[in-house]
């Protein structure tokens, strides 16, 4: 048996974009850059079809210790 499933564009693209998704991106950002160690920090954007976030280096210091130990990486469970 075969269902046919049609989305509403509209309706996923203010889906994607809803209060509750950002702020669920930017908690999760959060606890990754936090997870990373200082001086790393997450960043929220919305878009024209969906939110993100990105954590990224702030600082020279987190900058060189991702280069050498890769802490964002091993940071990206804390954001489950």
């Amino acid at each position: 048996m075969t269902v046919r499933v049609e989305l509403n564009d509209k309706g996923v693209q203010e889906l994607l974009k809803h209060a509750a998704i950002q702020r669920d991106l930017k908690d999760r950002g959060d606890r990754i850059a936090a997870a990373a160690g200082p001086g790393n920090e997450a960043t929220l954007k919305v878009g024209a079809e969906r939110a993100r976030v990105t954590v990224r280096t702030a600082t020279k210091r987190a900058t060189r210790r991702e280069a050498r130990d890769r802490s964002l990486p091993s940071a990206l469970d804390a954001g489950r």
